[in-house]
Protein backbone atom coordinates (compact mmCIF):
# COMPACT_ATOMS: atom_id res chain seq x y z
CA UNK A 1 0.00 0.00 0.00
CA UNK A 2 2.81 2.35 -0.80
CA UNK A 3 2.10 5.42 -1.96
CA UNK A 4 5.03 7.48 -4.07
CA UNK A 5 6.41 9.95 -2.47
CA UNK A 6 6.02 12.63 -4.53
CA UNK A 7 2.20 12.59 -4.32
CA UNK A 8 1.27 16.06 -2.94
CA UNK A 9 -2.24 14.68 -1.48
CA UNK A 10 -1.05 11.56 0.22
CA UNK A 11 -0.65 12.76 3.93
CA UNK A 12 -0.58 10.78 6.97
CA UNK A 13 -2.61 12.71 9.70
CA UNK A 14 -2.72 10.30 12.82
CA UNK A 15 -1.24 6.93 13.35
CA UNK A 16 -1.84 4.54 16.20
CA UNK A 17 1.45 3.08 17.02
CA UNK A 18 0.96 1.44 20.04
CA UNK A 19 -1.69 -0.91 18.48
CA UNK A 20 0.81 -3.49 17.09
CA UNK A 21 2.42 -3.32 20.39
CA UNK A 22 -0.69 -4.35 21.88
CA UNK A 23 -2.60 -6.31 19.44
CA UNK A 24 -1.88 -9.04 16.66
CA UNK A 25 -3.20 -7.68 13.63
CA UNK A 26 -4.91 -10.57 11.76
CA UNK A 27 -5.91 -8.50 8.63
CA UNK A 28 -6.51 -4.81 7.77
CA UNK A 29 -9.03 -2.96 5.79
CA UNK A 30 -9.16 0.81 4.25
CA UNK A 31 -12.61 2.73 5.00
CA UNK A 32 -14.56 6.00 4.08
CA UNK A 33 -15.36 8.13 7.32
CA UNK A 34 -18.02 10.69 7.11
CA UNK A 35 -16.77 14.04 8.51
CA UNK A 36 -18.02 17.43 8.57
CA UNK A 37 -16.11 20.47 7.19
CA UNK A 38 -15.06 22.17 10.12
CA UNK A 39 -13.48 18.24 10.98
CA UNK A 40 -12.01 17.89 7.37
CA UNK A 41 -10.01 21.92 7.58
CA UNK A 42 -9.07 20.51 10.92
CA UNK A 43 -7.39 17.15 9.68
CA UNK A 44 -5.48 19.29 7.10
CA UNK A 45 -3.70 21.31 9.99
CA UNK A 46 -2.95 18.18 12.00
CA UNK A 47 -3.26 17.40 15.51
CA UNK A 48 -5.83 14.30 14.95
CA UNK A 49 -5.41 11.44 17.84
CA UNK A 50 -6.78 7.86 17.20
CA UNK A 51 -4.63 5.80 19.97
CA UNK A 52 -7.42 5.68 22.41
CA UNK A 53 -10.05 5.30 19.65
CA UNK A 54 -12.06 2.04 18.72
CA UNK A 55 -14.12 0.43 16.04
CA UNK A 56 -17.37 -1.39 16.37
CA UNK A 57 -20.39 -2.87 14.56
CA UNK A 58 -23.58 -1.43 15.54
CA UNK A 59 -27.04 -1.51 14.40
CA UNK A 60 -25.87 -2.95 10.84
CA UNK A 61 -23.06 0.28 10.85
CA UNK A 62 -19.64 0.75 11.62
CA UNK A 63 -18.71 3.57 13.74
CA UNK A 64 -15.49 4.94 15.29
CA UNK A 65 -15.59 5.74 18.89
CA UNK A 66 -13.48 8.43 20.63
CA UNK A 67 -11.33 9.34 17.83
CA UNK A 68 -10.30 13.00 18.44
CA UNK A 69 -10.11 15.71 16.29
CA UNK A 70 -9.64 19.15 17.50
CA UNK A 71 -11.68 22.20 17.00
CA UNK A 72 -10.94 24.16 13.69
CA UNK A 73 -10.42 27.63 15.32
CA UNK A 74 -11.90 29.50 11.69
CA UNK A 75 -15.27 27.30 12.52
CA UNK A 76 -15.91 29.14 16.04
CA UNK A 77 -20.11 28.88 15.14
CA UNK A 78 -20.37 25.64 13.06
CA UNK A 79 -17.79 23.62 14.84
CA UNK A 80 -17.77 20.58 15.44
CA UNK A 81 -17.08 17.91 18.21
CA UNK A 82 -14.25 16.79 19.39
CA UNK A 83 -14.84 13.05 20.47
CA UNK A 84 -18.19 12.56 18.82
CA UNK A 85 -19.02 8.92 17.28
CA UNK A 86 -18.12 9.34 13.54
CA UNK A 87 -19.62 6.84 10.86
CA UNK A 88 -17.47 4.52 8.57
CA UNK A 89 -17.98 3.81 5.54
CA UNK A 90 -17.10 -0.06 4.22
CA UNK A 91 -19.06 -2.69 1.61
CA UNK A 92 -22.00 -4.49 3.19
CA UNK A 93 -19.96 -7.80 2.74
CA UNK A 94 -17.06 -6.06 4.29
CA UNK A 95 -19.26 -5.03 7.32
CA UNK A 96 -20.52 -9.01 7.74
CA UNK A 97 -17.20 -10.16 7.75
CA UNK A 98 -15.87 -7.72 10.42
CA UNK A 99 -19.09 -8.32 12.72
CA UNK A 100 -18.61 -12.05 12.10
CA UNK A 101 -14.97 -11.11 12.87
CA UNK A 102 -15.46 -8.94 15.96
CA UNK A 103 -17.86 -12.01 17.16
CA UNK A 104 -14.91 -14.54 17.70
CA UNK A 105 -13.32 -14.95 21.13
CA UNK A 106 -10.38 -12.04 21.94
CA UNK A 107 -11.15 -10.07 18.44
CA UNK A 108 -11.82 -5.87 17.58
CA UNK A 109 -11.10 -3.56 15.30
CA UNK A 110 -8.56 -1.36 16.05
CA UNK A 111 -8.11 1.91 13.72
CA UNK A 112 -4.16 2.51 12.87
CA UNK A 113 -3.90 5.38 10.39
CA UNK A 114 -5.48 8.13 9.67
CA UNK A 115 -4.77 9.70 6.58
CA UNK A 116 -5.65 11.52 3.25
CA UNK A 117 -5.46 9.38 0.03
CA UNK A 118 -3.65 10.06 -3.23
CA UNK A 119 -7.36 11.99 -4.28
CA UNK A 120 -7.21 14.68 -0.91
CA UNK A 121 -10.13 11.78 0.55
CA UNK A 122 -9.57 11.26 4.14
CA UNK A 123 -9.61 7.61 4.93
CA UNK A 124 -9.29 5.31 7.95
CA UNK A 125 -7.47 2.44 8.04
CA UNK A 126 -9.04 -0.53 10.39
CA UNK A 127 -6.74 -3.51 11.63
CA UNK A 128 -8.96 -6.94 13.05
CA UNK A 129 -6.81 -7.44 15.65
CA UNK A 130 -6.54 -9.78 18.64
CA UNK A 131 -5.10 -8.59 21.99
CA UNK A 132 -1.75 -9.65 23.08
CA UNK A 133 -0.98 -11.12 26.50
CA UNK A 134 2.05 -9.69 28.08
CA UNK A 135 4.29 -12.49 27.26
CA UNK A 136 3.19 -11.78 23.69
CA UNK A 137 4.09 -8.11 23.79
CA UNK A 138 7.95 -9.59 25.85
CA UNK A 139 8.75 -11.42 22.70
CA UNK A 140 7.80 -8.73 20.22
CA UNK A 141 10.28 -6.28 22.56
CA UNK A 142 13.44 -8.30 22.27
CA UNK A 143 12.42 -9.19 18.69
CA UNK A 144 13.01 -5.77 17.72
CA UNK A 145 15.89 -5.37 19.78
CA UNK A 146 17.48 -8.08 18.37
CA UNK A 147 17.01 -6.54 15.16
CA UNK A 148 18.29 -3.11 16.61
CA UNK A 149 21.21 -4.49 17.74
CA UNK A 150 21.91 -6.76 14.42
CA UNK A 151 21.88 -3.61 12.84
CA UNK A 152 24.34 -1.51 14.87
CA UNK A 153 26.86 -4.70 14.76
CA UNK A 154 26.42 -4.99 10.86
CA UNK A 155 26.49 -0.85 10.36
CA UNK A 156 29.62 -1.21 13.28
CA UNK A 157 31.58 -3.99 11.61
CA UNK A 158 30.62 -3.36 7.74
Amino acid sequence: MAKPKTDPNYKVIAENRRARYDYAIEDDLECGIILQGSEVKSLRENGANIAESYASVENGELWLINGYIPPYEQAKTWGHEERRRRKLLVSRKELARLWSDTQRKGYTLVPLVLYFNHKGVAKLKIGIAKGKKTEDKRATEAKRDWQRQKQRLLKHHG
